[in-house]
């Protein structure tokens, strides 16, 4: 299994630099594939997908996390062109608050967007835009700016976010909104959260910076959350739960609960 081959190359190259009490170190591009062939395993052709696969699908094995201190975890953040780094971070994985209550929304999603999405994470991003849950989340005024936006960010290299969304508010205040989405078995992480902070900084330095990430949950209702840092960390601001219905579904408790604000 591509895991298994994962967990050794990815051991091989964390136990090449690690010491007692090391808590970040760089590695290249190239150290994935030396590692490869000392050990005899083949890769696919796309070898970054071993980077992501460790920072949104698949854990850490445990003889690497098991060295982490309490309360962090080990990440693999960017650190330049085909360079890495490993480093010590305060919890990366962002997990959906199981007891959040669902705000029930109109679908408004075109017949023909739902029927040929291609997969989960553009299926999301589809229902985001045509059902203006971004507006709806953050209260702002937003349009999709672009999507899959790749770039070079200094100190970083080459990083990429799912969307950019633009807004304004009724002061007249601009915002600038990189949004991830992640469906089926990948999971947000603090790291791209991160990334998506150091994009706005250095293409849109004087918008307000309000990274989103969006995430399909089991049931298909859908998990928006605003990050911010705080003290080097990434934390969640706001988390809201969404399900889109048919509108003839919402009847008049709903609508009284939401009217009310008993539905927030």
């Amino acid at each position: 299994m591509a895991r298994n081959r994962y967990v050794q190359i990815i051991e091989s190259i964390f136990f090449a630099h690690y010491s007692e009490g090391t808590t970040e170190f760089e590695f290249e591009r190239e150290e994935i594939e030396h590692a490869a062939a000392e050990l005899g395993i083949s890769l696919p052709k796309n070898i970054g997908d071993l980077i992501y696969t460790f920072r949104y699908r698949a854990e850490l094995p445990e003889s690497i996390t098991r060295l982490a201190r309490e309360g962090e975890d080990w990440v693999i953040l960017p650190a330049g062109k085909a360079r890495y780094r490993f480093a010590l971070s305060a919890e990366a994985r962002i997990e959906p608050n199981a007891l959040l209550v669902e705000t029930k929304i109109p679908d408004a999603t075109p017949g023909l967007i739902a029927r040929y999405s291609l997969n989960d994470e553009q299926a999301l991003l589809a229902k985001l835009r045509y059902n203006r849950l971004i507006d709806v989340f953050t209260r702002v005024t937003c349009y999709s700016l672009q999507n899959h936006l790749r770039t070079s960010v200094p100190d970083l290299g080459q990083v990429e976010t799912d969307e950019i969304y633009v807004g304004v508010e009724r002061s007249g205040a601009h915002y600038v909104l990189p949004v991830q989405a992640k469906g089926g078995r990948d999971k947000l992480s603090s790291v791209q959260i991160q990334q998506d902070i150091a994009l706005c900084r250095a293409k849109f330095p004087h918008l307000i910076c309000r990274p989103i990430g969006a995430q399909f949950l089991p049931n298909e209702a859908i998990a928006l959350f605003e990050f911010q840092e705080d003290e080097g960390a990434i934390r969640i601001r706001l988390e809201k739960h969404y399900r889109l219905v048919p509108p003839d579904s919402l009847d008049e408790h709903d609508l009284a609960a939401y009217r009310t604000g008993t539905g927030e």
